[in-house]
């Protein structure tokens, strides 16, 4: 029985968990969950799993669940975050909250010897030369749950480092990857959020819309897998079908592929190396698809994608900046705070804001997050500063 923590239980990955989990009982339970504020969702998975620990993400629903669930202790915030991540009796954490949140349980369950599923980009954006030293520290597994981080550790399973030539990233394109940069002007919130092949979360259906997601997992990938930005290629490919790749010296492709089915990268991580049958798994036959299209990423279309190569080439805290500038720029887009394109120049005046002129500590990336998002919320707030 492999006990899970579960972090972000009410987004689309947590469901997702939670369907696997309940397909096979006899083999994985979850010890501990966490949600924010989704009340109403949170407390079916109360009932439906009966969790030891659940952290939420104010004082006022502890206390009201406190009387609601008497048998089950709660937990506020980051300390209840880390406090769910760290239980004696877990032995995975999967990571499925949304932002730099994830960060500090991530690294604290690290530090208590528990394996991490990674469904949480920023915490490698952000702290990956940390993260991935504690886990080498600590004999942690750091198994990526990202459908193409995932496709890509598959891909690898078997070989020799010295092997690789090149990791290719595929991007559906996202809501808008039809529309020109001109087209791009006047479009809404409700547009943007009809993601053409994924069911995801708001902030997440942005971030793809933008490319700002791509841009975080190439920086996620360069960590992952310890493979400088020369060597990861981002392609365009709107079936989602080949969810990645990896090109051998040799000049062989090996591809994975599958249906746009979150559970199974979500099961194979808390299975491996071993494989299991996806209970009701969605239909999927490559001669009823017919073809498979690709093509050349256009960086002058999207700018976010150009600017993750950037920063992760810079190093240091930049990574940092340019996720907390779209975490606060996106999530102000779906407020209706600003326009579409806004999100974009306030995360490239966010970089060419930053000045990093030493080595930095965690600590220091820490402060830098907070930083960047104070002054982006600044700029927001200043008519006609943009």
């Amino acid at each position: 029985m492999k006990k899970i923590a579960l972090l972000g239980a009410t987004g689309s990955i947590g469901t997702s968990t939670v369907e696997v989990v309940k397909a096979y009982p006899e083999l994985f339970q979850i010890v501990s969950l966490t949600f924010h504020s989704n009340v109403e969702k949170g407390v079916a998975l109360i009932e439906q799993l009966r969790p030891r620990y659940v952290g939420v993400g104010s004082e006022k629903l502890r206390v009201e669940l406190t009387h609601r669930f008497p048998d089950i202790e709660f937990g506020v915030g980051e300390v209840g975050l880390i406090k769910a991540a760290i239980l004696e009796e877990i032995d995975v954490v999967l990571t499925a909250v949304t932002g730099s949140i994830g960060l500090q349980p991530t690294m604290a369950a690290i530090k208590a010897g528990k394996d991490i599923a990674l469904a949480n980009k920023e915490t490698l954006v952000m702290a990956g030369k940390w993260v991935m030293k504690a886990a080498r520290e600590n004999n942690v597994t750091i198994l990526p749950v990202d459908s193409e981080h995932s496709a890509i550790f598959q891909c690898l399973n078997g070989q020799k480092s010295d092997n690789l030539k090149e990791l290719v990233i595929t991007a559906s394109g996202g809501s808008f990857r039809d529309l020109t940069r001109d087209e791009l002007k006047s479009v809404t919130l409700e547009q943007a959020l009809k993601h053409p092949n994924w069911s995801m979360g708001k902030k997440i259906t942005i971030d793809s819309s933008t490319m700002m997601n791509k841009g975080l997992e190439v920086i996620e990938a360069h960590w992952l897998f310890g493979t400088d930005y020369d060597k990861i290629k981002v392609v365009l490919h709107k079936e989602s079908i080949v969810h990645s790749m990896v090109v051998l010296k040799d000049g062989a492709y090996l591809a994975q592929l599958g249906p746009s089915d979150m559970r199974e990268p979500i099961q194979y991580a808390l299975t491996y190396p071993n494989r299991l049958p996806i209970k009701n798994e969605l239909p999927f036959d490559l001669t009823q698809i017919g073809q498979l299209n690709f093509a050349p990423m256009d960086f002058e279309r999207f700018p976010m994608l150009k600017l993750a190569f950037t920063v992760g080439k810079k190093g240091g805290a930049y990574p940092t900046v340019y996720n907390a500038a779209n975490e606060i720029a996106a999530t102000s887009f779906i407020d209706g705070k600003i326009s579409y394109l806004q999100i974009e120049q306030l995360v490239q005046r966010a970089v060419e804001h930053y000045n990093e002129t030493t080595e930095v500590t965690l600590e220091e990336v820490i402060e830098i997050d907070k930083q960047t998002r104070t002054i982006v919320e600044r700029w927001i707030k200043e008519e006609g500063q943009l």
